[in-house]
């Protein structure tokens, strides 16, 4: 070894020197790691099952009340409405009125659209525009968000429920399956909520969550080429992925296509995206968009019925059964095989809600500085499905483009929806047959020009440059939906997002540590390359809890760790190792399987001549290494609460090679 390598190790030898010396001077009071009491095991459970379920503290509020008080607060609870309706006013109720009006003349020709991707009659996206709505406000915490049938629930509910019937052949059994699954879609959300179980949607990823709704926007543009080129239903293929879909468009072109049609489809499109542009470039023109789609609805309208276009070939609504919802409580299926059916359909498209609405409500909440209570949205949100199931209603949950208008318009309350809901009655009531010449056309290009927001590249770039693995989530969950078909890019995104998790959870990070030049602080050599080394000892950090799903990797990977230290030592003539020291403040939790994991190690080192050291675990940590007598096997002089103050223990031990 050249003089400058021995010059550089002489220099951190004295370095460690003076950091263990305790000859000159005072000595340094060192502290031992505390172990904390033991816990009352009952108290311990109530405390976990506490801090899983009741992280929010909801019965905060009713500490130290009357029993008066407390009744009045649970009902409030159920029902926000009678706590903020109290100081409701005229100047709320303006911005609530003119929210309310605007969303609602984007959300009637949007309904009759969703209905269509749904394989139903256009008046149940209306009815299902005016019970939810309305048990929502009652009962929804939720400012901001506008509710009502949205593209991709729309088109999962269609697409799942076809598989099962066919819409066209047995048109009244298919809707009785909608109903059973939006009433079980109902179920599972108002289930989640009051078990408390809301974080079971996190487990849906974000990058999993943009991979399928860009993948979703492209299916569902794709499906109104029919509706947008004029082909006639016979002719276009039942199947939703790319190649199917163009190989029917295609196969159509020369015989299946209508040009009156795709006149009035382009028009209309390309004046709806202008008038996206516009409300994107200026804020205050917010409203734009907003009526576009009505007015795209009025002005086709008139024209198909002033030419009668509807003779020529294309195809319009023709009836929107006139009146309010009618009862549905004896379509459900509640035995039989249907039943399955619609509780497996249920489940799916009742997830997918809630994780839409819980994102959209969260977004809005932060905006306006709220507290949203996760729970109680999915009360709200799983009681207006069960009561809409009942009233003719499909799944209904929160609509990112009408709330981002409603939250545009200034809105200040639920009341905002009310206001929605009873124009749609209106509709209902008295405006039905003015849509009976509305285009199909017309219906394709607003829910194309509704879905291309879902397409969003931006997020896909960020979550490249973040995290890769994230990425081939993303990328899975929109190329299963495109090319194969939305359930299958639905599975891919849960499974890939399972996968990550089962990943990091068995394979955590682990890192070695060395010593930022002049302070006593430890920190991953390849984060700081200045930091030095400790001759003689190895310094290895677990960044996750140690579980048996991952306690054999732990143990294997530091004792790689190790041999790979022991080559470089022989390789450079430097002290050989005769430490492991292993910071455990990352460390969480230890299992049986991971005290077991530490025993083995612990042999191996022995083994080795390499005695092993721990820095500062943490309170349920040293708890189970007192309890299991770990602590003692290794002595509990070896546990201590810095890296500083366990190198200082043992530099002076380290005996130098010759």
């Amino acid at each position: 070894m050249g003089p400058p390598a021995d010059k550089n190790l002489e220099t951190k030898e004295v370095d460690l020197r003076s950091m263990s010396s305790s000859s000159h001077g005072q000595a340094p009071q060192v502290y031992k790691v505390a172990v904390p009491p033991r816990q009352n095991l009952f108290k311990e459970f109530q405390a976990t099952i506490k801090e899983t379920f009741f992280a929010d503290d909801p019965l905060r509020p009713f500490k130290d009340q009357t029993k008066s008080r407390k009744l009045v607060l649970g009902i409030e609870a159920i029902f926000p409405i009678l706590k903020w309706g109290r100081s409701y006013n005229l100047k709320k109720f303006r911005g609530d009125l003119i929210s309310g009006l605007t969303i609602a003349s984007l959300c009637i020709p949007q309904d009759i659209a969703y209905a269509k991707l749904a394989n139903l009659d256009p008046q149940y996206g209306l009815y299902s525009s005016f019970v939810p709505p309305l048990i929502y406000a009652v009962m929804g915490s939720s400012r901001d968000i506008a509710i009502g049938p949205v593209a991709v629930v729309s088109l999962l509910l269609g697409t799942l429920l076809s598989h099962e019937i066919d819409p066209k052949e047995n048109a009244a059994e298919y809707r009785r399956l909608a109903f059973t699954a939006t009433f079980f879609a109902g179920i599972t959300q108002a289930t989640l909520g009051v078990l408390r179980l809301g974080f079971l949607i996190d487990f849906l990823s974000h990058a999993a969550i943009v991979g399928f709704m860009g993948g979703a926007a492209i299916t569902i543009s794709l499906q109104q080429l029919k509706g947008f080129l004029g082909i006639k239903t016979q002719h276009f293929t039942k199947k939703t992925d790319i190649i199917s879909v163009l190989h029917s468009v295609f196969n159509t072109a020369h015989h299946g296509w209508n040009w009156q049609t795709i006149v009035i489809g382009a028009s209309f499109l390309g004046f709806l995206l202008v008038a996206k542009y516009i409300g994107k470039k200026n804020n205050r023109l917010f409203w734009v968009p907003a009526i576009a789609p009505l007015i795209s609805v009025i002005l086709s309208t008139f024209f198909v019925f002033i030419t009668r276009a509807d003779k020529q070939g294309v195809e319009i609504v023709r009836k929107i059964e006139k009146g309010i919802n009618p009862s549905s409580v004896k379509d459900l299926y509640l035995t039989g095989e249907n039943l399955a059916k619609g509780f497996k359909i249920g489940i799916v498209a009742g997830m997918i809600a809630l994780t839409e609405a819980t994102a959209i409500g969260r977004t809005f909440a932060s905006i306006k500085d709220y507290q949203l209570d996760g729970n109680k949205e999915m009360v709200a949100l799983g009681a207006m499905n069960v009561v809409g199931s009942m009233t003719s209603c499909y799944v209904a949950t929160g609509s990112f483009s009408r709330s981002a208008v409603n939250f545009m318009a200034g809105c200040q309350t639920a009341v905002s929806n009310i206001v929605m809901s009873v124009v749609v009655f209106l509709t209902l009531e008295f405006m039905t047959r003015l849509f009976k010449y509305t285009p199909n056309a017309i219906l394709s290009a607003i829910i194309i020009s509704a879905v291309i927001n879902l397409i969003d590249l931006e997020a896909a770039i960020l979550i490249w440059k973040i995290d890769k693995f994230d990425f081939v989530a993303c990328m899975g969950a929109f190329f299963g939906v495109v090319f194969v078909s939305v359930e299958i890019g639905l599975l891919i995104a849960v499974s890939i997002s399972f996968a990550k998790i089962l990943l990091q959870v068995t394979r955590p990070r682990t890192a070695i540590l060395g010593k930022i030049p002049r302070t006593t602080v430890y920190r991953n050599i390849q984060q700081y390359p200045e930091a030095s080394k400790v001759p003689g000892v190895l310094i290895v950090r677990v960044d996750s809890a140690i579980y048996f799903s991952n306690s054999n990797y732990v143990k294997e990977r530091t004792l790689r760790w190790l041999m790979d230290e022991e080559e470089k030592v022989k390789g450079e003539y430097r002290t050989k190792i005769q430490f492991l020291i292993v910071e455990m403040s990352p460390v969480t939790d230890i299992d049986t399987s991971g005290i077991q994991a530490f025993e083995e190690l612990h042999r191996s080192l022995e083994k080795r001549g390499v005695e092993l050291v721990l820095a500062n675990p943490g309170t349920a940590v040293i708890d189970k290494l007192y309890a299991s007598n770990f602590a003692n096997t290794i002595g509990e002089d070896k546990i201590f609460l810095t890296v500083a103050e366990a190198v200082a223990y043992c530099s002076p031990k380290v005996v130098v090679d010759p």
